[in-house]
Formats: C-alpha cells, sequence, structure tokens
C-alpha cells in the first residue's frame, strides 16, 4: 500500500469520532490499515512496537494503564507518544486518563474517541483504511449499474457514451460515472469506480450542456458506486476484430485486474442501450455457467461428427 496524508477531519467525519485532542496539524501520515493494541507497550515492551500504525485502545489496555501507578503511567505513555505514532483511537466513549492527554499534547498527536466497542471500531478503521490506501487511476469512460452489473463504458471521445448512458438511465438503470471514472482496486480480484465529487451525478449531453441525473430522474437512478464487472468498447464502423459468435473472451486490464471486455460497433439505427442490457444479461448467465455460443457449438459439433462417420 502507498502512504497517503490522511486529513484528521476525514477520519473523524467517516468514523464518527469525537475530538479528544487533535493537535496542531490538519493529517496524518497513514501507509497501512493494519492496526496496533498497545497492551504490550503500557506493560513496558517496546521492542517490535509497529509506531507507523493506528493505536487502538479498548477495554483491557484502558483497564491496564489506569491500575498504574502514576509515575509508571507517566514515563511508559512519555515514551509510547514520543515514538511519532500517527493517532490513538479509543473505543466504548472509554475516559483517558489526564496523563494520557498530557503525554499527546506534548508530543503533538491527536486522540479520537468512539462510542463503538473495540472490535465494531477495528473493523470499520479496517475497511475505511484499506479503501483510503487502496491503489487508485482514472480513466476517460462512464460506468453504469445495467441489471446489477458494473459495465464501464469506453470509446473514443464524441462515440455516443453519455447519449448511451442517459438512455440506460431513462430504462431504470443507474449511473454512476460520466466522462471520468476513478477506479479502485480493492482486492487482487476486484476494482470499483466512482465518479469524482466535483462532477458526481452529473452528465454532458453535446447539445444541451451539462444536466444533473440525480434531479431530473430521482436519487434511484444514481449510485456512488459501483464494481466494474464488464468494459463494453463503443467503436464507431464495424471494427473486423468482434469476435460475432462470442466463443472467445477478451480483456483489459484495470490496476492489474482482469476484466472482461467487449466490443459493440456503433452505427446509424443501432440502439445501444438495449444492446448492452443483453450484454449485462448474458454476463450474468455467463457466471452462473451457460454460454449460449458454446452449448450451439457442441451442437453443430454433436451434428457434423456422425455425418463424418458415414463415409468410413
Amino acid at each position: 500500500m502507498m502512504k497517503i496524508n490522511l486529513k484528521i477531519d476525514d477520519l473523524v467525519n467517516e468514523l464518527s469520532l469525537s475530538v479528544i485532542y487533535k493537535g496542531d496539524a490538519d493529517t496524518i501520515t497513514i501507509d497501512t490499515s493494519d492496526l496496533n493494541r498497545p497492551g504490550l507497550q503500557m506493560a513496558g515492551f517496546f521492542e517490535y512496537f509497529a509506531v507507523n500504525r493506528v493505536q487502538l485502545f479498548g477495554m483491557v489496555e484502558m483497564n491496564f494503564l489506569q491500575n498504574l501507578d502514576r509515575e509508571t503511567m507517566r514515563e511508559r505513555l512519555d515514551i509510547y507518544f514520543a515514538s511519532k505514532i500517527p493517532c490513538v483511537l479509543i473505543g466504548r466513549n472509554l475516559t483517558p486518563p489526564e496523563e494520557m492527554i498530557e503525554a499527546a499534547k506534548k508530543h503533538n498527536t491527536p486522540v479520537l474517541m468512539s462510542g463503538l466497542t473495540t472490535t465494531k471500531l477495528s473493523h470499520r478503521t479496517t475497511v475505511y483504511l484499506d479503501r483510503v490506501l487502496a491503489p487508485s487511476i482514472s480513466r476517460h469512460a462512464g460506468l453504469m449499474d445495467v441489471y446489477g452489473v458494473g459495465i464501464l463504458l469506453m470509446g473514443d471521445s464524441g462515440v455516443g457514451k453519455s447519449e448511451t448512458a442517459l438512455e440506460l438511465v431513462k430504462r431504470g438503470h443507474r449511473l454512476v460515472a460520466d466522462d471520468v471514472v476513478e477506479i479502485v482496486k480493492l482486492s487482487d480480484n476486484q476494482v470499483t469506480g466512482q465518479s469524482p465529487e466535483v462532477i458526481r451525478h452529473m452528465m454532458e449531453i453535446r447539445g444541451i450542456g451539462i444536466i444533473d441525473v440525480r434531479t431530473l430522474y430521482g436519487i434511484g437512478a444514481v449510485l456512488l458506486e459501483k464494481s466494474i464487472e464488464l468494459a463494453v468498447n463503443l467503436e464507431l464502423g464495424d471494427p473486423m476484430h468482434i469476435d460475432r459468435l462470442g466463443l472467445s473472451q477478451e480483456y483489459i486490464t484495470l490496476l492489474g485486474v482482469k476484466v472482461p471486455t467487449i466490443t459493440i460497433p456503433v452505427r446509424p439505427g443501432r440502439n445501444l442501450a438495449i444492446i448492452i442490457e443483453v450484454a449485462a444479461m448474458n454476463f450474468r448467465l455467463r457466471s452462473m455457467g451457460h454460454s449460449t455460443a458454446e452449448h450451439l457449438d457442441s451442437k453443430l459439433l454433436s451434428i457434423i461428427a456422425p455425418e463424418s462417420m458415414k463415409g468410413v
């Protein structure tokens, strides 16, 4: 994972945290989604201390800390916060001792609190950090949810991606992004896409200008993000490389993840929205193990084979 400067306010808002002490800086440096439970550090063991991780105090750590005598507590907290940890999270709305706040202020380390149990807070924090640390790219494309399938609409500028997306919205499908898609790799085999916030739910239609799809068609016509499961490339004319039977499967690679792709010719009179709907349903069918092209191919072979044996 990469290293990022995460805004403290973003962390607070995303996890619904209370700020006990924020410090002078607006950001913290994060390079991993792993958390550290500092029980061993409160016991005085600082070898192999994961200082680069967000620190999480639960009931056990806090009770152990508060049972120490004041001088020992102050000494260990000073060593702990002097290690330049990113921040401290406290679960269950547990009140930290004054010595902790003093050490945090001395070393300018944010201390944040949540009412969640330690386990739930740990899970939510890890999921959030996984997302903000995930590799990402931007692509000139559109992204639609068609029958539950995330379809990345690709093609040259002016080929009709936005008009096709608008027709799909009119037919009851949902827009995720138009023109620019921010793609994030969440795991080794999953990428998701979303729109940049500044143009979210907006679409450019040549001759009309910018429209707000959420306002025109309602909240049910848009999504914030969607897994990218199929890429559809719109090409003008009648490209020669198209597999007309659908026996072969082509892929594009996004952040190291292979995504199935199909090419649809764009010609006057073709209803691209209906074709993309069929492509989405056919993709779901293939995902369940049924391929119409392969089924037809096997039937033809069963017919041809007996005929070829007659002359033997």
